[in-house]
């Protein structure tokens, strides 16, 4: 996928520098807004207010010193004060009710927001999970999204409030005096350039900050799922030390945004001292001289301290945008990823589901770099069959197995069920057929009947019972405490490699899938286990269409079929004693090598 291609979907414009139009990006992000927009109306109409009041108290003061104090009108002073008590309230009660609803608005979008991405990851192809790190996709979904909450709840309106309240400001003064205006304004061009410096600069740090905080996190989720094999090759110095490098990295990039903020700030002050000096110092001698009131004046001191504070608070809004924009665009790259296992526009049903598949000349490589994994592999798995298929590791197994299930999308050739080219049926369709069991077994946090049935309330306990009872995972289950409803920690990790094995077969049979797949899956079973469940398999096998890899060939002699595979070809085909009868065969070879190993451990 090309960068043009991927901008383009994603509605980002980038020029040389890799610096993205905002406004694309922030247009996207209202998508997650536009639910609530009357609520932001009625936001952006407190802020507005807010932003006009605020303003109001320096033209107040200007009456209270040059119509009532220079006047000694104790009574019209008074009432004033109450005027700019009942202002001052206002402002207050708006700012408040503000504040809440529009934290209440961003924690919903952020709600929908972080939905959409987490349904897209679902949705993805494997293919895509072999490219980008675990670790990635979670500050994809956690850390990216939180950090537009400020953005969402506030950033956009606020920032349309603070440059509304420097319009009313810069209204007040020149309603005053134009004089005085252009002294206090005339820092500005300085102003607007330390302005355009800072962002220019704070954008690509913050890139580089979001870069770094996902390879901190792909790091310490890969390094704690590996504990056990850091520490038992006593890998812990070293990767202490890999993972101090990313960590300065991370903190030398964060220091970097901190540098031009530590000097734009101050920056700021100084241009906000130098624009009061120049009022006190011009507005003091027109005062001095009659032109202007002292009321004007000192109001004019307090609309140029006014004037400075939005713009503050506008750098440290950039700082939330700049952020947010950030995180938005590797939020979008993950929603604008285009599905490389396209559903069809017409999807076929074949017309039965007896489980018939057929594999035809099927070439296929990972990338387009790499040599074919498969080639030109053809075979047949009729209804009700058992097949197996054997052969050294790298030999293209398990690839068969992700091609049947369309987990990815043949090179060359294609594959039908029951006479129906997988392409042109419904994933969640073709998926409905299989039952699977990997090698590496996945339980989630969770009880046990809720890994079986993962939540489909049609299947009933006493069909999880029932099959529970045919592969012998009955006997482990009834004896945890709370049965079923035992709840199974994060990956299984209080269960055996046996029992979480023998979970995962009662999981892939309750579905009573027209299709069963086992991938090395009594590889992680003691041999006494192994023998129960391969009886209750024989049962279970029985008339149903079933695809069987295994390393142990004593679990597949009684194959109606056996493939051996051998560099992504099918280099044998028969049964058990047909394969056998081969002198010079590639599987007697290892049937033998097995066996004498099994000898020797006897």
């Amino acid at each position: 996928m090309t960068s043009t291609a991927s901008e383009k979907r994603s509605g980002t414009k980038k020029s040389s520098n890799g610096k993205a139009v905002d406004r694309n990006l922030i247009r996207r992000l209202y998508f997650f807004l536009a639910p609530y927009k009357w609520l932001l109306i009625l936001a952006l109409a407190l802020t507005l207010s807010v932003a006009f009041l605020g303003p109001l108290r320096p033209w107040l003061t200007q009456i209270a010193v040059d119509d009532y104090i220079a006047n000694r009108d104790v009574g019209g002073l008074g009432r004033l004060m109450l005027l700019y008590l009942g202002v001052l309230l206002l402002e207050t009660v708006f700012l408040i009710c503000n504040t809440y609803l529009m934290r209440w608005v961003g924690q919903g979008a952020l709600y929908s927001l972080r939905n959409s991405v987490f349904e897209k990851i679902q949705n993805l192809h494997i293919q895509f999970f072999d490219r980008n790190p675990i670790g990635k996709l979670i500050t994809r979904s956690t850390s990216d999204i939180e950090a537009l909450n400020d953005l969402l709840s506030s950033g956009v309106v606020n920032i349309i409030g603070d440059l509304f309240r420097i319009i009313f400001i810069i209204g007040f003064m020149l309603s005053m005096s134009w004089e005085l205006s252009l002294v206090s304004l005339s820092v500005l061009p300085i102003l607007v350039y330390a302005t355009f410096w800072f962002k220019a600069r704070v954008r690509v740090a913050f890139l580089n900050v979001r870069d770094q905080i996902a390879r901190l996190h792909s790091f310490i989720q890969e390094h704690i799922n590996g504990m056990s094999v850091v520490q038992l090759f006593g890998r812990n110095r070293k990767e202490a030390e890999k993972f101090e490098k990313i960590n300065q990295d991370h903190t030398r990039a964060h220091i970097k945004t901190i540098f031009y903020f530590a000097l734009f700030w101050p920056a700021v002050e100084v241009i906000a001292s130098i624009a009061t000096a120049l009022v006190i110092w011009y507005g003091g001698a027109q005062a001095l001289s009659g032109e202007v009131t002292f009321g004007v004046l000192l109001a004019f001191i307090q609309y140029v301290r006014q004037f400075f504070v939005p713009i503050r608070d506008l750098s440290e809004k950039f700082n939330t945008l700049q952020s947010a924009l950030a995180s938005s665009e590797r939020i979008f790259e993950v929603l604008d990823t285009p599905d490389e296992i396209p559903e069809p526009s017409d999807p076929r049903k074949p017309e039965m589901s007896p489980g018939h598949v057929r594999f035809e000349q099927v070439t296929f490589r990972y990338n387009e770099n790499e040599e074919d994994v498969l080639k030109d592999v053809s075979f047949e798995v009729n209804p009700g069959e058992v097949v197996a298929i054997v052969g050294a590791t790298g030999a293209g197994k398990t690839t068969i197995i992700n091609l049947l299930t369309r987990f990815y999308d043949v090179s060359r050739g294609r594959i039908t069920m029951d006479g129906v080219d997988i392409r042109d049926m419904d994933k969640h369709q073709l998926h409905s057929y299989f039952g699977l069991v990997l090698q590496d077994n996945l339980l989630f946090s969770g009880t046990v009947m809720e890994n079986i049935t993962l939540g489909n309330e049609n299947i009933s306990r006493e069909k999880v019972q029932m099959t529970a009872e045919m592969v012998q995972a009955d006997r482990f289950i009834q004896k945890l405490p709370g049965g079923y409803m035992h709840h199974i920690s994060e990956r299984g990790a209080s269960l055996s490699m046996g029992q979480r094995q023998l979970i995962c077969f009662v999981r892939a049979l309750v579905y009573d899938p027209t299709i069963l797949i086992l991938d090395e899956a009594t590889s992680n079973v003691d041999s006494e286990t192994e023998y129960l469940v391969s009886q209750a398999l024989e049962t279970m096998l029985e008339d149903r269409t079933s695809v069987v890899i295994a390393h142990r060939l004593s679990t597949i002699q009684h194959a109606d079929k056996i493939l051996v595979m051998h560099k992504g070809r099918i280099r044998e085909s028969g049964t058990h004693q047909q394969l056998i009868a081969q002198s010079d065969g590639i599987y007697r070879r290892l049937y033998e090598l097995q066996y004498r190993d099994q000898v020797k451990m006897d």
